[in-house]
C-alpha cells in the first residue's frame, strides 16, 4: 500500500523515537488514518506508537480532541487553529510526548476559493514545547494529496524527534 520511500521514512522515525524514548500519537482528518497505518505496518511499532485518532467528522474532532465547536465555527475545519488544537488534543488525550495532526481538502470536490483542493494543515505538539503548524499546497488527485500529507507529517515528525534529547 505504501512505496518504499515512506516505508523506510516510517521505520526511521520510528526508530528514533525509540532511541529517545519517546511516545507518538496521531490525529487525522484528510488522510483518514492513513499515518497510524503507516507507522502501525512497522513490525514493534507498539513500543512508541501510543495511538491514532481519526477525527473526519467536526463532531468527532469535538467529542475525541476536545475541539470547540466555535472554534470549527469560526475558522472551518481546514484552518490553522484548528490543527494546532487537534495537535494539542492528541497529546492531552494519549499518553505521548509527541504529535501530529492533519486537516485539509483533499479533493476532488469541497474546495473553495480560500481553501482549495490540496490545501493541508499538519501541525506537531510536543509535552512541554510549542505547536508546530505548517500550511501546504499540494497538487494533484486526491491520492497524491494525501500521500503528500503523509510524507510531509512525518517529516515533521522526524524534524521535532531530533531535537528532543534521549
Amino acid at each position: 500500500m505504501f512505496d518504499d520511500a515512506l516505508q523506510k521514512q516510517a521505520e526511521q522515525l520510528l526508530q528514533h523515537c525509540r532511541t529517545r524514548g519517546v511516545m507518538l500519537a496521531t490525529a487525522e482528518s484528510c488522510t483518514g488514518g492513513l499515518i497510524a497505518g503507516l507507522l502501525t505496518s512497522v513490525a514493534g511499532s507498539s513500543d512508541v506508537f501510543e495511538r491514532g485518532f481519526v477525527t473526519y467528522s467536526n463532531a468527532s474532532k469535538a467529542q475525541m480532541l476536545g475541539i470547540p465547536s466555535v472554534m470549527i465555527a469560526l475558522h472551518g475545519a481546514v484552518s490553522e487553529e484548528v490543527a494546532r488544537v487537534m495537535a494539542e488534543g492528541a497529546l492531552t488525550y494519549s499518553g505521548a510526548q509527541l504529535s501530529v495532526a492533519v486537516t485539509g481538502v483533499a479533493g476532488p470536490t469541497g474546495g473553495t476559493a480560500n481553501k482549495p483542493v490540496g490545501l493541508v494543515y499538519i501541525a506537531s505538539a510536543m509535552l512541554g514545547g510549542e505547536v508546530m503548524v505548517q500550511r501546504h499546497q499540494f497538487s494533484g488527485d486526491r491520492e497524491a494529496v494525501r500521500m503528500r500529507t503523509v510524507d510531509m507529517a512525518l517529516r515533521l515528525l522526524a524534524g521535532r524527534v531530533e531535537t528532543m534529547l534521549a
